[in-house]
């Protein structure tokens, strides 16, 4: 990265000037712009905000004082991919970043490695976070933690310790901030996938997992030695560590699925205390206090509202309060002062689209940051309804709509825009794709099909088994419904998504046919059987987690179970009577870029009607502005195309 000094004026005055502020048009790239601020982090003591912000290609990070304004620090990111920012204290700023990198000693595929380097306010000068640890890689697993050790700024991170020249282990180390002075923390055991880190600074818990045999381990440290607390196998989806507990002296431990009134968890108080059960609310996200680390609540997404659960009563006031000034905006806590009376929130208003900004509690003012997506105005945000419907056996679905403006909602065209994971979902709000899709005349259609996370767990295994079965029919009973209800042209309807999505949209155009005019697929899954060869190969093993997680989804015995052929859209081309679009980035370590390729090849060698685009440099996640806009235009130019909205 480099310093202030090296950026030019230019650069930074744009980006600066477009804080805040709306532009005029609206063209489809605009939808297809990486956000304006990717990330706003307020610094422990309530003064400066560091943004991670995008211009084009290029990456910043900028750190304007809250009270001036002013520009107190800046660094230029260029083209990496810029995914946390994270105060260590007022004076120090972590930056992370990942890159896809094939490394000649590491065994496998091209890999993301996460990278993080820190910035010191103070002197204007940067450095690696891991680049004095060895024997080491530099890379970084997780998230960083901050500790106050005999006076001086410590980072304690997970790394990849190599005690010999081949072997590597899942070990801690600590980094003294003020000279970046780094060693060995605490080495790992054999199995290590995670610690946790006390107040003081020390290793208080460690779980293993034997990938393997799915024997998993929690030892917990008493004095200078580790004790196995518990123990046992899980193949699949194995309990596991997040941090400390309430307290902020124990360590806590999520032992299972979600069960009716919440998550068993169970907190290991470092003192050697007996181990306590409770019951966690159900979550999508734990909050922690910014300070101490300790566990201050939970997030929950429950139906269309994102819920707050604070345990404090004082801090379930304060964020009531936030809630009430933004009513009707959704929004979410980005990151918070230590004293916890100022918040950085991202809103999301139905006319203005996404934005940041900071809640003052003590001084009783709500001021905005700046918006995501500058160059869209309020006429450029179509409305988006919530949907309803049953499935075709019963089961209730439930998802959303996005309208185009200025057309009646009748008789529309559409775009079913299924949501990757599978074991994700889709949420209310602004949606980059969808609004792009809806500003050129088309009604979107997004769905929460069985299988999606954040519904409950009987809901989540109702997928199992359901790929390319009931899991497509969910969309197409999505289709019928509306054209029921006369809302669009059951004539004029096409599919298109990303990773599962993609795979979605191939079987849409395979299994599920006579429903679609065209099918646009990027980074999807079509031959099930190569991708399961592929997480074999990326597993080094014969047998992982990750093996057992997908076949446990897609209900088959293993890689060359015929059911696998059956629900793969490259066995089942001879179906296929209409166009596809397959659309991949070379870099993705997801979804391998040759999915595509083969299912192109397949596609072609057959006479059908298809096409390839390329996204050079690109990641799973469409991680650089020139390719997600590539991509944009090119699904856009095909639906017009073969489905004009007009």
């Amino acid at each position: 990265m480099a310093a202030l000094s090296r950026i030019t004026a230019a650069l930074l005055a744009t980006v600066l000037m477009m804080i805040g502020t709306v532009a005029m048009a609206a063209p489809t790239a605009a939808y297809g712009r990486l956000p304006l601020i990717e990330d706003a982090q307020i610094s422990p003591d309530g003064k400066m905000i560091a943004y991670a912000v995008t211009n084009g290609e290029d990456r910043l990070i900028l750190i304007k004082g809250v009270e001036s304004g002013d520009l107190l620090g800046s660094i230029k990111a260029g083209d990496q991919k810029v995914r946390d920012l994270q105060w260590a204290t007022s004076d120090y700023l972590l930056i992370t970043t990942s890159q896809t990198v094939n490394l000649e000693d590491i065994e496998g595929p091209s890999r993301e490695y996460s990278l993080a380097t820190v910035y010191d306010l103070k002197n204007r000068k940067q450095f690696g976070l891991m680049e004095h640890a060895t024997p080491a890689m530099n890379v970084i697993i997780g998230k960083p933690q901050v500790r106050i050790i005999d006076g001086e700024v410590m980072v304690i991170v997970e790394g990849v310790h190599f005690f010999d020249e081949f072997k590597g282990r899942n070990s801690l180390f600590s980094v003294r901030l003020r000279d970046g002075r780094t060693k060995v923390h605490q080495k790992g055991f054999k199995n290590t996938d995670d610690w946790v880190i006390g107040q003081d600074g020390a290793a208080v818990a460690e779980t293993e997992y034997d990938n393997a045999t799915g024997d998993w381990t929690l030892r917990i440290r008493r004095g200078s030695s580790w004790t196995v607390a518990d123990s046992g196998n899980a193949p699949i989806n194995p309990p596991f560590l997040r941090g400390l507990g309430k307290d902020g002296r124990s360590a806590l431990f999520i032992l299972g699925d979600t069960k009716a009134g919440g998550r068993p968890a169970r907190e290991y108080p470092v003192d050697g205390s007996p181990p306590r059960d409770i019951l966690l609310p159900d979550y999508d996200g734990l909050i922690r206090d910014p300070s101490t680390g300790a566990l201050i609540g939970t997030a929950t997404l429950s139906g269309d509202e994102l819920k707050y659960e604070f345990f404090d009563p004082k801090a379930q006031a304060a964020w009531a309060a936030v809630v009430k000034a933004y009513a009707g905006q959704s929004p979410r806590l980005a990151s918070w002062s230590d004293s916890r009376r100022q918040m950085v929130v991202r809103i999301d208003s139905p006319t203005g689209g996404p934005s940041y900004a900071l809640a003052d509690l003590d001084r009783k003012r709500a001021d905005p940051l700046g918006v995501l997506y500058p160059e869209l105005q309020p006429a450029d945000i179509a409305e988006v309804r919530p949907v309803a419907y049953k499935a075709a056996d019963g089961l209730d679905l439930t998802g959303y709509l996005t309208l185009p403006r200025g057309a009646e909602p009748k008789k529309l065209p559409l775009v079913v825009l299924p949501h990757g994971g599978p074991a994700s979902r889709d949420t209310p709000g602004f949606d980059w794709w969808a609004q792009a899709l809806a500003a050129r005349g088309y009604a979107v259609l997004q769905v929460n099909f069985r299988g999606s996370d954040g519904f409950g767990e009987t809901f989540l295994k109702a997928g199992y088994g359901e790929w390319g079965r009931k899991m497509q029919t969910d969309l197409s009973d999505g289709v019928r419904y509306l054209a029921k209800q006369g809302t669009i042209d059951p004539a004029r309807v096409c599919i298109v998504g990303a990773s599962y999505g993609g795979y979605a949209a191939l079987a849409g155009a395979t299994l599920d046919p006579g429903v679609y005019r065209c099918a646009a697929s990027v980074a999807g899954i079509s031959d099930l059987t190569l991708f399961m060869d592929e997480r074999f190969k990326s597993a080094s093993r014969r047998d992982s987690a990750s093996q057992r997680y997908w076949l446990q989804f897609l209900r088959v015995e293993g890689r060359k179970d015929p059911d696998l052929s059956a629900i793969s859209p490259i066995s089942q081309i001879n179906r296929v009577t209409i166009p596809i679009l397959l659309v991949h980035g070379q870099d993705d370590t997801v979804v391998r870029y040759d999915q595509s390729k083969v299912m192109f090849d397949a596609l072609k060698k057959t006479g059908k009607t298809v096409d390839l685009v390329t996204l050079k440099d690109e990641d799973h996640w469409l991680s650089r502005a020139p390719t997600r806009i590539q991509m944009l235009e090119a699904v856009i130019g095909f639906l017009e195309q073969y489905n004009p909205p007009r």
